[in-house]
C-alpha cells in the first residue's frame, strides 16, 4: 500500500486546524458558522517525506440579507443631497427561495431612454413623411 499525503485545513490566522485529512479528501465548508467577510481559507499538505506544501485561498462570506444600494457607488465623488434607494432582503435558506423583496426595482437606464428617443422621433419623421405623401 502506497503512503498517502495529509492535508491540514486552516481558516483565517488560526494555529489550530480545522481538519486533518488523508487525502485524496471531500470536505464541506459550512459558511453559516462564520461571520460576514474576507476571510482565509489555508491548505497544508504534508507528504510522507516530510515535505510541505501550502496554498492559501482567499473568499468573502455574505450569509446575511444581501443589501442593494442605487444612487451612489463605491469611492463616488458627491455633493449637495443625493438621493439613495436601499433594499436589504434575505436569501431564505438552501432549500426554499425567497421571491419575496428579493429584487431590487432600479431607475431606468439612460440608454433605454435614448433608444426610446431615437425611435421615436424616426417615427414621428417617416409618418409625416407618410402623411405628406398621401395629401399629394
Amino acid at each position: 500500500m502506497e503512503d498517502k499525503s495529509t492535508v491540514f485545513l486552516f481558516l483565517d490566522k488560526d494555529q489550530t486546524p480545522i481538519a486533518e485529512f488523508i487525502s485524496p479528501v471531500n470536505f464541506e465548508l459550512d459558511t453559516r458558522k462564520m461571520v460576514d467577510g474576507k476571510h482565509e481559507l489555508k491548505i497544508i499538505s504534508k507528504d510522507p517525506t516530510g515535505k510541505e506544501g501550502i496554498r492559501i485561498i482567499p473568499f468573502e462570506v455574505k450569509n446575511g440579507p444581501a443589501i442593494a444600494v442605487e444612487g451612489i457607488t463605491e469611492n463616488a465623488v458627491v455633493d449637495g443631497i443625493v438621493p439613495l434607494m436601499i433594499n436589504a432582503y434575505g436569501k431564505g435558506d438552501q432549500k426554499r427561495f425567497l421571491i419575496t423583496g428579493s429584487e431590487t426595482p432600479q431607475s431606468i437606464p439612460a440608454w433605454i431612454w435614448i433608444l426610446l428617443i431615437g425611435f421615436l422621433g424616426w417615427s414621428m419623421y417617416y409618418l409625416i413623411r407618410y402623411i405628406n405623401l398621401v395629401n399629394i
